[in-house]
């Protein structure tokens, strides 16, 4: 008897070492550049006060900083795609990989609805500020990807009520530290839980899709 992942969804995490030189200059840059010149001008949700969202173009910056990153991220988007599809390696480098990317800036109660990203194949989350941790106190702001297969726990008993993985039933919540890169399918619907910490949440989010 053969027990396979039938329904499995790739989600990567990654780190980029020694990021805190990176990230101070990021966190620097992206609060002077909390403007309306660089507000998200037709964003997809109604936005909240708490909540900055940039404008699409940020890895088309010349700062040395956002073009660091650049390399950090959409490296990682290539090799994680390349190593969940079957298409040889010397095909898939040939591909041309595209971008939106944007900084998010948020504030105590500051939160993002639940969304996917239905024109792009690729998604990811960098997160250059995690915002406050006091010891005993959640801080909210959490990433979750909510699972796809809708309606598994709908009936539970003592034979599926512990899983293991990647068989395991329920929504992924992630708790972003400085430095950690999450890539995922931009299908999979997700959202950031409303944040509580005092200092503020800065991330970059980049969604992407290849062309040949």
């Amino acid at each position: 008897m053969e027990v396979i992942p039938a329904f499995a969804v790739p989600v990567c995490h990654a780190r980029l070492a020694n990021c805190e030189r990176l990230n101070r200059e990021l966190g620097q840059l992206f609060l002077a550049r909390e403007t309306q010149e660089y507000r998200n001008p037709t964003p997809s949700h109604t936005p909240q006060p708490e909540m900055f969202e940039s404008r699409f173009d940020l890895f088309t910056w010349p700062e040395p900083s956002i073009q660091e990153l650049r390399q950090f991220v959409l490296e990682s988007v290539f090799r994680v795609a390349m190593a969940a599809s079957e298409t040889a390696r010397e095909e898939f480098a040939r591909l041309h990989l595209n971008n939106h990317t944007w900084f998010h800036i948020t504030r105590p109660t500051g939160f993002f609805v639940a969304h996917n990203h239905a024109l792009a194949s690729w998604s990811a989350v960098y997160c250059v500020k995690s915002g406050d941790d006091q010891a005993g106190k959640a801080r909210g702001g959490l990433l979750r990807l909510f699972d796809t297969r809708v309606g598994a726990d709908a009936f539970l008993d003592p034979g599926n009520q512990r899983l293991r993985q990647p068989f395991v039933v329920g929504d992924l919540d992630l708790q972003l530290e400085a430095g950690q890169l999450i890539v995922f399918p931009s299908y999979l619907f997700h959202e950031v839980t409303p944040y509580y910490g005092t200092d503020v949440r800065i991330t970059v989010a980049s969604n992407c899709w290849f062309t040949t």
